[in-house]
């Protein structure tokens, strides 16, 4: 361990490519007396890759609330936890933000990993300014979604947000109609696995693209923010 203080462990794991993982985060789950995850099934792969032997306990979005005290019990107990997502970082649309704050909340000792997270890949590779950028994530399937996407017609930082690659399209046209079809933006599937895909250009053009081109895998979609330069481009301007 980094010292002896228990304390609850945020451990980023690959989004893609098992080989992403650091190698301070394997040593550490392998050190720990508990790991949390959202599926053990999942985590049981990278275990199983790594020769990771730690005992594990499901704690996803369905069980968290009545977990949470437990949990922070036994670091206050002595013990150290870890916790993992399916893939990237928790608590970034993903469980872990009600455990963080219950041990914030006892003065237990919290420390995040630095590593993988689906979105900053994405915006990077986008083409899109990044040096402002504001992370919207699943955006309400139902309720709200197009209040918020009206929210956000004048924001001027690129925008990111996470979709189902069943809903993209539909999405697609969504931000159109509220953007206007000729923002830029770009579609990235699969990040940092073998059939990783960037789609770049109009939002008229994606939806076109898109339609043709039923995509699979997890998507991140990033659009450019209001006002920022946009070409005078054929909305059917698509790049991978």
């Amino acid at each position: 361990m980094d010292d002896k203080t228990p304390r609850l462990y945020l451990i980023p794991t690959p989004v893609g490519n098992l080989e992403d993982i650091t190698l301070r985060a394997l040593r550490l789950l392998k050190e720990v007396d508990l790991v949390l995850a959202e599926d053990t099934r999942t985590t049981g792969i990278l275990f199983r890759h790594f020769d990771i032997h730690t005992p594990m306990m499901p704690h996803h979005k369905f069980n968290e609330h009545k977990t949470v005290e437990r949990i922070a019990d036994r670091i206050e107990g002595g013990e150290t936890v870890a916790l993992v997502s399916d893939a990237g970082t928790p608590s970034i649309s993903d469980p872990g933000f009600m455990l963080v704050r219950e041990c914030v909340g006892r003065g237990v000792k919290v420390e995040c990993l630095p590593g993988a997270t689906a979105f900053v890949p994405a915006l990077v590779d986008s083409g899109l300014p990044s040096d402002r950028f504001c992370f919207e994530g699943f955006l309400p399937q139902k309720k709200g979604r197009m209040k918020r996407l009206e929210a956000l017609r004048e924001e001027t930082r690129t925008m990111i947000f996470y979709e189902s690659p069943f809903r993209l399209v539909k999405f697609l046209m969504q931000l159109a109609e509220v953007f206007g079809g000729v923002r830029r933006a770009s579609v990235s599937r699969e990040i940092s696995k073998v059939h990783e895909t960037t789609v770049r250009g109009t939002l008229d053009g994606l939806v076109s693209f898109f339609t043709a081109n039923a995509p699979k895998g997890e998507i991140v979609v990033v659009v450019a923010g209001a006002g920022m330069d946009e070409d005078e481009t054929d909305d059917e301007d698509v790049m991978e």
